[in-house]
């Protein structure tokens, strides 16, 4: 095993870090991952180590408290997040949680894959990395989903009254033992998340990105297998969707659509006020008009869009729109169908037509041209369009069935495999 000396500046131990990891049989799939960006020294970025996705930024002071076996473990998290796409493909986790939440989330997953991976302690986690074994086998997702209930939990008890133990938590839910420590970043762990960073690369910088790293992870898995080396991770499962669509779907649909209802105390209900008796009257912000346009013009069969319709109405279900209206287009938008108070029926009553090419502006030019102003659409495509993915006026998500090259400049981006649906 190289030996790293601490006499060593941490711009120089960084390099040999990164040597002595590739050396190693157990991280033979991860080589080509770990050339992609950019690893340097920059103290003003970050207290201890961080990454948008793509770059690596480490802070020398951090560096210098670290043994060698933590500064690899450091390194091999940091490429993890890049290798999940975590500040991309899983943006929409921190949506629904928070960032502060979802980066525990990320780092809880990924420490206990360093774990794992490393008995003999080759990398062994700093001490101010978040760690709990509860966690293992849970996805990010799932993860931050239970910090969040027991944050909720502790949220209540201190409405209630009662007070929290001393040492079973800190404000944003990570116990001490386990979150932040000497050398630790400010929101516990071992590392920071640039969201704002990765937010301004382009669309087709994430796309280029996103196809750079499948690549590299096709590469590695392809060289581990050959030498039947590459450690624990399931590079298989890498080139597999890393989000469940439906909860995607639903997040999207619940986070731009979702109505609310409220009480105003500054409309008293007339109900009560001949018994002497203010009381608020209840308002509701309804969800006017929700668009699913789905293009007929290529692979996308029944089965796929049957089930698809099934989870945009078990959503609807929730948020209960006044309209769903569903477009079919191909080089033109050939039909539409409205559904107001009649969801019930629209997985069986809803009749696909159309065929040939697929131009995606017939669709918001259509919308403009009728005055279709909904508080959200969707696209079910194959993506294969000519051209133009069209301006917009609405939120907009695409969800592109078999095709991962299909880079939309506009909106936001669901791929999905047709075997999942």
């Amino acid at each position: 095993m190289l030996s790293i000396g601490k006499e060593l500046t941490a711009d120089q131990r960084l390099p040999k870090a990164l040597v002595s990891i590739m050396r190693s049989d157990r991280y033979v799939a991860l080589a080509s991952v770990l050339m992609l960006g950019d690893r340097v020294i920059d103290n003003g970025m970050t207290n201890t180590a961080a990454t948008d996705g793509r770059d690596e930024w480490y802070n020398s002071d951090f560096v210098d408290t670290l043994i060698d076996a933590e500064l690899r473990a450091l390194i091999i998290h940091e490429c993890k997040h890049k290798m999940y796409k975590h500040l991309t493909t899983w943006e929409w986790v921190a949506i629904k949680y928070g960032h502060s939440l979802t980066n525990q989330a990320m780092d809880y997953v990924i420490n206990l894959e360093i774990v794992d991976e490393n008995p003999d302690d080759f990398c062994k986690l700093p001490a101010c990395a978040l760690l709990d074994v509860k966690y293992r086998g849970m996805t990010t997702a799932q993860v931050a989903n239970a910090l969040h209930q027991d944050q909720q939990q502790q949220q209540q008890q201190q409405k209630d009254g009662n007070s929290i133990p001393t040492g079973s938590g800190t404000p944003d839910n990570t116990p001490p033992e386990e979150g932040q420590s000497a050398g630790g970043n400010k929101s516990g762990g071992m590392d920071d998340h640039d969201w704002d960073g990765a937010k301004e690369m382009t669309a087709d910088e994430q796309s280029q990105l996103a196809k750079e790293i499948d690549e590299a992870v096709r590469q590695g898995a392809l060289a581990a297998s050959k030498m039947g080396k590459g450690g624990n991770t399931d590079f298989g499962d890498l080139l597999k969707p890393q989000v469940d669509w439906r909860e995607a779907l639903r997040e999207f649909i619940t986070s731009t659509c979702a109505g609310s209802d409220y009480q105003s105390w500054r409309q008293p209900h007339r109900k009560y006020l001949g018994h002497e008796m203010y009381m608020p009257i209840g308002i509701s912000e309804r969800v006017e008009e929700l668009v699913l346009a789905i293009d007929t013009s290529g692979s996308i069969g029944r089965r796929v869009l049957t089930k698809f319709m099934s989870e945009v109405k078990s959503v609807c279900d929730v948020v209960k729109p006044d309209r769903v209206r569903i477009l079919y287009w191909g080089s033109t938008v050939v039909a539409d169908e409205v559904y107001e108070n009649q969801l019930d029926g629209i997985v069986k009553s809803t009749k696909p037509v159309g065929g040939g090419g697929t131009d995606a502006t017939c669709v918001p030019d259509y919308m403009r041209a009728n005055k279709i102003k909904p508080q959200a659409a969707i696209m079910l495509t194959d993506g294969h369009v000519w051209g133009s993915w069209g301006t917009w006026d609405c939120p907009l998500l695409w969800c592109v069935i078999d095709n991962k090259q299909a880079a939309p400049d506009v909106g936001k981006v669901l791929h999905i495999n047709g075997g999942d649906v």
